[in-house]
Parts: structure tokens; C-alpha cells; sequence
């Protein structure tokens, strides 16, 4: 076991010394906010599509996702089918006009400020209402991949688990404090890459290790439970109702509103090179969760004790399954898939903090190299406060990603669609948006039974669409100014 720890541990010492190398490379190139936050909106099409895939999916791909296969069985692949289309909707629908719309609309840096000079609204309201929203989500967002870290250095070195929380963090804010968005960016190509190599590389093995393949696999896993193997009941064999399969397919709807991902948009260097991106993220995306879901199938036959923690599945088929030497690099992209999506969520947090507040509200002359410095500032404070959030040792990480995900989709999905897309949309409507969806979000999470076992994305998506189309048609049209920044946006 020693040497295993010992065997691992190297390996993983090797991949964070990568990391921050990377960060700082990425530190010698950053002069000025546009370059921390965006990258100085210059990125390719191959890292900006396995960058906005290995932020999106992060540590509940590797943990989460194969546990709750682990436990539903195929039921599992509803949440799939909605998060593939989802990624290829916001690539379609989202991904090009964002990128020539916040560059227009002042240069717009977070989604908070594209909203305001989208709308040229001057009391910043709506930029900082919009700022608290994303500060408070990303929070739990942030927390689930520090806990999925936490899970990780448990498992492999045996630490306690608060201990292993706080080392995860380190590791996270370590580069992501001096490279920003570069070294952000970088790494993601690097995590992507090990992330779907080891999701695709897991299951093959095992299936491998006895003869029969899948089909003596999932022979094991019906003799188990049938139901597993059907996609349409759940596991006590009980049909799945409309509710829980539209719950699963409404993940989808999420990519629309996450700020991390959003920002790989205004980022891509130019917007012809956003059909190549959109090619390499959907396939990424594809590949990803096959092996995800397949991690987590075939652990149901592997183990024959039935595992205390489902979402220590993938986790353990490597460590039964490995050498410690090639045990440690597969285990890396755990590490890979909580700093890839961590990082980012720090970033955009840092960026809501220094441009969002402190550059709006207090010092709107503040220099570069004053907003860039509160920007790291901002990344040490909400890890601190994240790390606080992931010491529970019971949090699950599909728990905290699927509350996240939802505010952030209902928040800001149905609004930044519509901003991109309706002439008619004025500040007030999009005020509306963010907290009808928010809010939405947050209440309906606390009431349970009937339709309220719907997840809260879907009633906080549609309400807030509403909320924007009903508010803007009963305020004020927008200036001649605004509807002429739009033709010419929408003409490109």
C-alpha cells in the first residue's frame, strides 16, 4: 500500500509541477484585465473547445456522473442525451453571436457588464445584481469540485478527508492566482485530454479482465437487477414518469446561462473559427460521457460488495484494475477534471469581484494592474470561502453541481439568449430574467412532492423567459442607439 501511495504520489507531484509551469508561463504574458479574464480574447478553436468542455464537466463527470450510473443503472443516460445536446445547442445558438456582441457592446468582459452596455444601463443595477447571482452559485459550484478533490487525496493517500479538501484547493489556486485565463485555458487542453483518455481507457480494461467482455457484464449486472438495464424504469422497477425523465433531459438547458463556459465563447480568437470549435467540443463531449457512463455500468458488475460510496466507483475500478504507476496518471485526471473546472469557476468569480463590483462601484479609473491584483485577491478569498462550503464530509458532488448548474442556467440562460436574439429586450426585462430565474431556482429547491420533484432548472428557465418577454413589452423600448447596435450584430 506503501508503495502504491508512494507510486501515485510521484506521479501526481509531476502533473501539478506541469500545471505550474504552465501558470507561469501564462503569468510573463498577462498585462492588463483583458488578458487575466479572456486571455486578450485570443484563443484557438482547439483550446477554446476542450477548455469550455473540461471546465463544463469537472469532477461530477469523473465522480459523480459514473456514481449515479453506478446506482440508476441506464436511467443515467436521460442526464447524458440532454447534456450532449445542450453542448451543441450553446456551441450553435450562443457561441458565435456572443463573441461579436460582447466585443461590440463595449468589450465586454463578464457576462455582467455585456448585460449593462448591452442595454446601456447606467446604474449598474443590473450588473450587480447579475454579479451576486453568479458569487452565490459559483460558491456551491466551486465546493463540489473542492469536494471531489477531497474524495480523490481520501481514496488514493488515505488523508482525512477535511485535509484533503484543503490540499485540493491549494493545488487549484496555486496556478489559477498568477496565470488567469492563459494558464486556465492551457491546462483545460491538457485535463481535457487526460480526462476522456482515462474515461475511455477505464472501462475498456476492465472488461477486458474476465472473458465475455460486455456481455458477461452485463449478464452480472441483471442477475443483480434487471432494471438497471432499463432505461425507461427506475431501479425498483417502477416506470419512469414524465417528471423524472424531463428533470434529466433539463440538465441541458444549463449550458445557456454558465458563466465559465460562456467565456471560452468571447475568448475564441475570431468567430470563424467557432464552427471547428464546435466539431471538436461535441465530439469531446461525446466521448466523455460514454466512458463515463461505462465506468460507471461496469463497476456494477466488477464489485461483487456493493460500494458505501458510489462516487468512489471510478476511483476504485483504478485501483483495482492498475499498476500504480499508470493507477497515478489515470488518478490525475480526477485531480485534471476538479482544477480544470474549479479554476474556472475562480476566475469568473475573481472577474465578477475586481470588474463587476470594485471597478463599478468604488473605483471605475482604477489601472490594469490595480483591477488584475484584486482579481487574485478575489480568487484566494473565494477558494477560502469554497473550501469552507466543501468541509462537509457528507456532501455529494452530483448534489452541489446540480443545484449550481440550475441557478446558473435558469439565471442567465433564458436572458442572455434572448439578449442575443430579441430587439425588443430592454434592461428591465433582463433585470427581471436573472432574478425570476434565481430566484426560482433557490425556492423551488427547498419544496419536495408532485411537481415539485420537477428540477429546478425547468420552472426557473421558463419563468424566467417569461419574466423578460412579459417585463420588457411593459416597459420602456429600447434607445435608437441600442436597436442599431443590434441590426449591425445581428447583420454580421
Amino acid at each position: 500500500m506503501i508503495k502504491y501511495q508512494l507510486a501515485t504520489g510521484i506521479t501526481f507531484f509531476i502533473y501539478l509541477a506541469m500545471m505550474l509551469a504552465i501558470g507561469l508561463w501564462a503569468y510573463r504574458k498577462t498585462a492588463n484585465l483583458s488578458d487575466y479574464l479572456l486571455g486578450g480574447r485570443n484563443l484557438g478553436p482547439l483550446p477554446s473547445a476542450l477548455s469550455a468542455g473540461a471546465s463544463d464537466m469537472s469532477g461530477w463527470l469523473l465522480l459523480g456522473l459514473p456514481g449515479f450510473a453506478y446506482a440508476a443503472g441506464l436511467e443515467s443516460v436521460w442526464i447524458a442525451l440532454g447534456l450532449l445536446a445542450g453542448t451543441w445547442l450553446n456551441w450553435l445558438i450562443v457561441a458565435r453571436r456572443l463573441r461579436i456582441y460582447s466585443k461590440s457592446a463595449g468589450d465586454s468582459l463578464t457576462i455582467p457588464e455585456f448585460l449593462e452596455n448591452r442595454f446601456e444601463e447606467k446604474t449598474h443595477i443590473l450588473r450587480v445584481i447579475s454579479a451576486a447571482f453568479i458569487l452565490i452559485f459559483f460558491l456551491f459550484y466551486t465546493s463540489s469540485g473542492l469536494v471531489a478533490g477531497g474524495k480523490l487525496f481520501e481514496t488514493t493517500f488515505g488523508l482525512d478527508y477535511q485535509l484533503a479538501v484543503i490540499v485540493g484547493a491549494v493545488a487549484v489556486v496555486s496556478y489559477t492566482l498568477f496565470g488567469g485565463f492563459l494558464a486556465v485555458s492551457w491546462t483545460d487542453v491538457v485535463q481535457g485530454l487526460l480526462m476522456v483518455a482515462a474515461l475511455m481507457i477505464v472501462p475498456v480494461v476492465a472488461l477486458s479482465v474476465d472473458d465475455g467482455g460486455w456481455s458477461a457484464a452485463s449478464a452480472s449486472i441483471e442477475n443483480k437487477n434487471p432494471e438497471l438495464l432499463n432505461i425507461w424504469t427506475s431501479i425498483d422497477g417502477q416506470p419512469l414518469g414524465a417528471i423524472a425523465i424531463i428533470s434529466l433531459l433539463g440538465w441541458g438547458l444549463g449550458y445557456f446561462g454558465q458563466p465559465h463556459i460562456l467565456a471560452r465563447f468571447k475568448a475564441i480568437r475570431s468567430a470563424e473559427d467557432i464552427p471547428v470549435a464546435r466539431r471538436t467540443a461535441v465530439s469531446w463531449t461525446v466521448l466523455a460521457l460514454l466512458g463515463s457512463l461505462g465506468c460507471g455500468l461496469v463497476s456494477i458488475a466488477f464489485f461483487e460488495i456493493p460500494l458505501s460510496d458510489p462516487e468512489t466507483a471510478f476511483m476504485l475500478l483504478i485501483n483495482a484494475l492498475f499498476h500504480p504507476v499508470i493507477a497515478g496518471v489515470l488518478l490525475a485526471a480526477i485531480l485534471a477534471a476538479v482544477m480544470s473546472t474549479a479554476d474556472s469557476q475562480l476566475l469568473v468569480s475573481s472577474s465578477a469581484l475586481a470588474d463587476d463590483f470594485y471597478k463599478a462601484l468604488f473605483r471605475q479609473q482604477a489601472s490594469q494592474k490595480e483591477l488584475v491584483n484584486v482579481g487574485r485577491v478575489a480568487v484566494a478569498c473565494i477558494a477560502v470561502a469554497a473550501t469552507f462550503i466543501a468541509l462537509n464530509p457528507d456532501s455529494k458532488v452530483l448534489d452541489m453541481v446540480s443545484y449550481a448548474w440550475a441557478g446558473f442556467g435558469a439565471a442567465f440562460g433564458p436572458t442572455l439568449i434572448l439578449a442575443l436574439y430579441w430587439k425588443r429586450m430592454n434592461w428591465q426585462g433582463a433585470l427581471a430574467g436573472v432574478i425570476v430565474g434565481g430566484c426560482t431556482v433557490v425556492i423551488w429547491k427547498q419544496l419536495s412532492g408532485g411537481i415539485f420533484d420537477l428540477y429546478e432548472i425547468i420552472p426557473g428557465f421558463v419563468l424566467a423567459g417569461l419574466g423578460v418577454i412579459l417585463v420588457s413589452l411593459v416597459t420602456t423600448k429600447p434607445s435608437a442607439s441600442i436597436e442599431k447596435q443590434f441590426d449591425q450584430v445581428a447583420g454580421l
